[in-house]
């Protein structure tokens, strides 16, 4: 009797927590059943960011402009780097927008861990989930920033500038993508070295800002195979700079597009993703422990 009513519970069970996962889990069918949850980190990452701020919202126009500024005057006017028939401010503007999708999913899920300890330790959820609502919730971020590029574009062909789109533009959702999974995968791998290595918090926004500089972000890469090409490989071989590079060169009909960049950037997106997963999945098992 006593048997038959375990066995009968045994079997009302809905889900199971087990310790034991694969490296390369990604339970999507989990993921969906918390869907609601995952909507709810996003709204959290995008009202939070601003709250009590005077500006609130505009710091998300109000940064790429002065940056784009900064980069024409220093870049352009004072370091004569030329930028062809685009002008140098949609030029900048063009690479700061998708510099800045990748360095804020890269940035915000590099402290997954360590930001949302109290949160883990509490209660049970895919620990995915949190990492993925960055790239979400920054993609609003980037859509409002590609829509003051869009305007700051119309304004320029209305002047009578010399620039179009070209048949490249198709792949803009691949770009989109490329530089999402780019972004989640390193970011995963460093918020699991955080855990244990402080240190990595300092070294991430240090290393962030030069790899801007070795990502052709400030200058077109045509400028280095021209003036220092012994230096070209840095960039040939920089997925970001491939990344940058791919759109300017949709967008403004400008720049060194080659498709052996483009799925060079696209394998390496998905490999990075993919181990970054793996080390996320091995590091959520202790990471508790050790934060």
């Amino acid at each position: 009797m006593d048997n038959t009513k375990t066995s009968s519970q045994d079997s009302d069970w809905l889900y199971e927590i087990k310790a034991e996962k694969k490296l390369l889990d990604f339970n999507f069918k989990e993921i969906w059943r918390y869907r609601d949850l995952l909507v709810l980190f996003v709204k959290r990452d995008i009202v939070t960011v601003y709250k009590q701020t005077i500006l609130g919202p505009l710091w998300f126009l109000i940064q790429p402009l002065f940056t784009s500024v900064i980069f024409t005057l220093v870049f352009n006017n004072v370091a004569n780097i030329q930028t062809g028939t685009v002008p140098s401010f949609l030029f900048n503007l063009a690479g700061i927008t998708a510099w800045t999708y990748f360095r804020e999913c890269l940035m915000g899920t590099s402290g997954t861990f360590t930001k949302n300890a109290g949160i883990f330790g509490k209660v049970y959820f895919p620990r995915v989930i949190m990492p993925m609502s960055v790239t979400i919730s920054n993609l609003l971020k980037f859509g409002i920033q590609l829509t003051i590029f869009a305007g700051f574009y119309i304004y320029f062909v209305a002047s009578g500038k010399d620039i179009s789109p070209n048949a490249n533009l198709v792949l803009f959702p691949a770009y989109v993508f490329i530089m999402g999974m780019t972004g989640l995968g390193l970011g995963m791998i460093l918020s699991s070295l955080t855990t244990k290595y402080r240190d990595f918090t300092v070294l991430i926004t240090f290393g962030v800002q030069l790899l801007m500089y070795i990502s052709a972000v400030p200058f077109p890469m045509s400028e280095i195979l021209e003036k220092k090409p012994e230096y070209f490989w840095v960039f040939k071989y920089n997925p970001i700079a491939q990344i940058i590079e791919g759109f300017r060169y949709m967008t403004l009909d400008t720049g060194l597009f080659t498709w052996w960049g483009f799925f060079y950037a696209l394998g390496f997106s998905l490999v990075v993703f993919f181990m970054g997963l793996a080390i996320f999945n091995r590091t959520e098992k202790s990471f508790i422990d050790t934060v």
